[in-house]
């Protein structure tokens, strides 16, 4: 398939005389009667230069066209000599004067018969600028490719921007299709705060309707992509889809002198705020205090995350992606073939930059399909940890805070399905929801994801503890076959009790290990399990397994015998501590947390 794409000066204001006549300060006098799409940009290039360096991508677009008016073409002639822009691909629209201007969409139609283009074609307004200049535009065509239809990019838009002011879409966020367009709407018509942007992908076999458009408005100031695409949407109903990218637009046409300083100023002053600093985001084990959290047998349980146990991505801008080895768990350095071997049969073959990586490819896939471009920004990522399966989830919250994805482009039901689809899909680890719903689900708010889920009352808990074999061969053997055999009619029982009641719960984590007991029978469960429960028992603890084996978590009322026990576990050679929960706070969105 061949491509075109156009870029669109826009002429609503005329030139820079505008910004001279209204610049008392003088330091914009040299830019008189400058066209807007040559104005300096961020980054001290033009805002044209940009888009140049974007689109020009052989493997893409077949040719490159650039529209401009009689009045600005001997600019553009000479900037295209000193870019490498094939001038014979300038296309001179005739018009001088604010009178006698074409319109956006007629200055495409005459590059569409002039050169006799029969192809899909990207449009991409050339005095646009944009907040991040380094997007991936092969993502867009990629994503273009997929749909039936066109494609409108659109962004979020910021606080202080108004949507009066911008083409509005209304998004089917599970097709991506544009159910409504609505040009520079009155505040209050709709809810959207998603601002279409001079960005589009055209099929070939649509490109007849600009004609159609054309005879159907016969002023200029009519003949906007706006209005096109409200016509074209709303009227005509057919398939536009939207593709979201998660940084700020503004066309330069639009506004004023004062509003480009601020604009260009609010662009760079957000990339020099931030040029380099890291990211750094942490993710917490997870104990089940109730009932079997990954048993998938829709059950009831009683998680909570505790601080004591962790992983620690960070995340830095970089000229190439890289991801750093841990010194001790992606060990490539060994003392010996003995000390290689002693490593290998204690920990396995398998560190956690296998996780990192699983992590992005998932992450890059899900945003693709999503609907959302990425930037073409780099980093490297490196981690420490002493619970490794939590990588996952504080990769991804460094990946979000880094490309500017937001809760409503990955809400977080959909963050614990993701991460555990890196395990099971891409790694194939044998891995349950609850972790991961536990360590994103961070509000006192109900979500359904197979099932309702709430937060509780953290404050004043009781001290809940935690050991675990400091050779844990049991672990992994717990599940057994009792899913086939859930499958085939077996259930157990519901658990279900009164959080803040400790007296209460302990009783139901002894019941609860019990029937676990039961089911899974002593074989399944392991000595070493069985070991630990019998001690905690001698102290008159609550008892029961956090997960699926290899330590056991216990609830003890009195402090005094806590002491002892912890002895106790110490000198049977596990691993004891008090559990230090992990309580988030709403605003543990991005940064340590």
């Amino acid at each position: 398939m061949s491509w075109k794409e156009d870029e669109i000066e826009s002429k609503a204001l005329g030139n820079l005389c505008f910004f001279a006549q209204n610049d008392n300060t003088g330091l914009y006098s040299h830019l008189t009667g400058v066209p807007k799409a040559l104005l300096p940009g961020t980054g001290g290039k033009k805002i044209l230069d940009f888009w140049w360096e974007t689109v020009n991508v052989r493997q893409l677009f077949t040719e490159v066209y650039l529209v401009t008016n009689a009045d600005k073409y001997k600019h553009y002639e000479r900037w295209a000599t000193a870019n490498d822009f094939p001038v014979e691909n300038i296309v001179n629209d005739g018009s001088t004067t604010l009178k006698d201007q074409l319109g956006a969409v007629a200055d495409l139609e005459l590059v569409i018969r002039s050169r006799k283009l029969d192809d899909d074609v990207v449009v991409i307004a050339g005095d646009m600028l944009c907040a991040d200049q380094n997007f991936d535009i092969a993502q867009v065509i990629r994503f273009f490719r997929s749909k039936p239809g066109e494609l409108i990019i659109y962004y979020q838009l910021e606080e202080s921007e108004r949507s009066s002011s911008r083409g509005i879409v209304e998004v089917c966020p599970e097709t991506h299709r544009i159910t409504h367009f609505l040009e520079k709407p009155e505040e209050g018509r709709t809810a959207s705060r998603l601002a279409s942007v001079v960005f589009y992908c055209v099929r070939r076999d649509r490109l007849s309707y600009m004609s159609d458009f054309l005879s159907l408005q016969t002023r200029a100031t009519e003949r906007t992509f706006g209005l096109f695409w409200e016509w074209l949407i709303n009227e005509k109903q057919l398939d536009v889809f939207g593709m979201k990218l998660p940084t700020g637009f503004q066309l330069i046409g639009q506004v004023g002198l004062s509003d480009y300083t601020k604009w260009l100023t609010h662009y760079s002053t957000k990339k020099q705020d931030n040029p380099a600093q890291p990211i750094t985001c942490r993710s917490y084990a997870r104990v089940g205090l109730m009932g079997n959290p990954s048993d998938g047998f829709n059950g009831k349980t009683i998680a909570m995350t505790i601080s004591n146990f962790w992983a620690e991505v960070t995340l830095g801008e970089s000229q190439t992606l890289a991801l750093v080895p841990h010194p001790l768990n992606d060990p490539t350095e060994f003392g010996s073939l003995q000390d290689l071997f002693c490593i290998s049969r204690r920990e396995g073959y398998l560190g956690g930059l296998r996780l990192l990586q699983a992590t992005c490819k998932k992450f890059y896939q899900f945003c693709s399909k999503r609907g959302i471009a990425l930037t073409k920004q780099n980093f490297t990522l490196k981690y420490d940890t002493n619970i490794p399966r939590a990588i996952v989830s504080a990769t991804l919250k460094c990946l979000m805070e880094f490309y500017n994805i937001t809760d409503n482009d990955l809400p977080k039901p959909i963050r614990a399905n993701f991460i555990l689809s890196v395990e099971t899909d891409e790694l194939f680890i044998t891995a349950g929801l609850q972790d991961r719903v536990v360590q994103w689900i961070i509000l006192p708010v109900g979500f359904v994801l197979s099932g309702n889920y709430a937060s509780m009352d953290m404050s004043d808990l009781p001290p809940f503890w935690l050991a675990y074999l400091s050779d844990p061969s049991d672990s992994g053997r717990i599940h057994s076959n009792i899913r086939q055999r859930w499958l085939s009619g077996a259930s157990s029982s519901p658990t279900a009790c009164v959080w803040l009641d400790w007296t209460r719960l302990a009783q139901l984590m002894d019941q609860n290990f019990e029937l676990r007991r039961s089911i899974y029978t002593d074989d399944c469960l392991g000595p070493g399990n069985l070991r630990m429960v019998q001690l905690a028992r001698q102290f008159g603890s609550a008892v029961k397994l956090p997960g699926s084996g290899g330590a056991v978590v216990g609830l003890c009322l009195d402090q005094v015998r806590l002491v002892e026990m912890r002895q106790a576990f110490q000198e049977a050679g596990c691993v004891f501590c008090v559990i230090s929960p992990f309580i988030p706070s709403a605003s543990s969105v991005g940064g340590l947390h």
